[in-house]
């Protein structure tokens, strides 16, 4: 399995495919990744073509339990970001 590709190695790709220099790429992912998260944080959803959905959902108060004491605890409600994937990037990975 290959190593991810680092955030300079992503910035360096994509300055070439824009064809533009790496602070214009660089500028544009991270514009990009402020946005997202933005976006996402108030509750909304994205969608990056090609490559899926990101969205928030709520999570509702439940009942844990502790596996080291067994204690039963209730969790308290919160959100996670939940990343769909798009059938064209599953297609081109299969």
């Amino acid at each position: 399995m290959n190593k991810p590709l680092t955030k300079t190695q992503l910035v360096a790709a994509l300055a070439e495919k824009m064809g533009a220099d790496k602070k214009t790429a660089a500028s544009a992912l991270d514009n990009l990744a402020e946005l997202v998260a933005a976006e996402v944080a108030a509750g909304g959803a994205v969608t990056l073509p090609g490559i899926g959905k990101v969205s928030c959902r709520a999570r509702p108060e439940r009942e844990v339990r502790n596996p080291a004491t067994g204690e039963t605890i209730t969790k308290p409600a919160d959100r996670a970001v939940k990343v769909t994937v798009a059938k064209a990037l599953k297609d081109a990975v299969a």
